[in-house]
């Protein structure tokens, strides 16, 4: 699997950098920070390079990373073994899978970028922990609820991703790997985030004014991959990048 020519895996974790920007995350990221950290505003933000503070907040933030990321992961798992399993029982039965998958996401992405919202997709359902366990133990169990939130702003991006999963993965391992990929993009940045904090608020009073943007441009983006894979054309558009990219020669 040659990763840099895999379209698929770079639309999927840019859908997960861009829920990092969601607005029920990115104002949220602080708050998250402190919690699981148990350090104040003031000890975040005087931390230094070298200073035992970052070294906390790294931890602890990977931590938290790692118990969504087994959340989102698992969820990639059963939707390949569903998928492989449709697949098996009705071998032409896989192209209306894939079509079923794309007026999904299409749907999706019209709720995300605002032309019209689903009632069943509103409402905050954020699983909250009231005492947070000490200990990386605690953290990472955090992390099982933030994923397991679905909240209004994840929850058409990751139902997106997941009905990709079933609608192009041949294993359950592909789904897996998309998965990550969407993890991997949400983690990396709030990882960062959590390390340069200082830095980070100064961005985010800069960039919250964009916030609303970056779900448009986030809803644009699931419609058009939901067009892609109901037409069929992703699987084709991933075909043409592997030959275009040298690395894939």
């Amino acid at each position: 699997m040659n990763i840099g020519s895999d379209i698929t895996f770079w639309i999927v974790f840019s859908a997960g950098f861009l829920s990092f920007f969601s607005p029920c995350v990115l104002p949220l990221v602080p708050s998250y920070i402190t919690y699981i950290t148990g350090l104040s505003f003031g000890q975040l933000q005087d931390a230094h390079p070298g200073n035992r503070v970052r070294l906390i907040v790294l931890v602890h933030s990977v931590t938290f990373v790692l118990g969504f990321s087994v959340v989102f992961i698992s969820l990639g798992a059963l939707a390949g073994i569903a998928s492989s399993t449709f697949q098996s029982l009705m071998h032409d039965g896989m192209i209306w899978l894939q079509r079923a998958g794309g007026i999904l996401i299409f749907l999706f992405g019209v709720h995300m970028s605002g032309v019209f919202h689903f009632g069943a997709l509103l409402g905050d359902k954020r699983v909250q922990i009231r005492n947070k366990p000490s200990g990386l133990a605690g953290t990472f169990l955090v992390g099982l609820a933030f994923a397991a939130g679905w909240t209004p702003c994840i929850g058409p991006i990751l139902g997106a991703i997941l009905a990709m999963a079933a609608g192009t993965a041949d294993s359950a391992s592909r789904s897996v790997f998309l998965l990550a990929a969407y993890a991997a993009g949400l983690g990396i940045p709030f990882v960062i985030s959590g390390v340069l904090l200082h830095g980070f608020m100064g961005f985010f009073r800069r960039f919250r004014m964009h916030v609303r943007l970056m779900e448009i441009l986030t809803g644009v983006l699931l419609m058009i991959v939901g067009i892609l894979l109901f037409s069929g054309w992703l699987g084709t558009l991933s075909q043409l990048v592997y030959q275009w990219l040298p690395a894939s020669r």
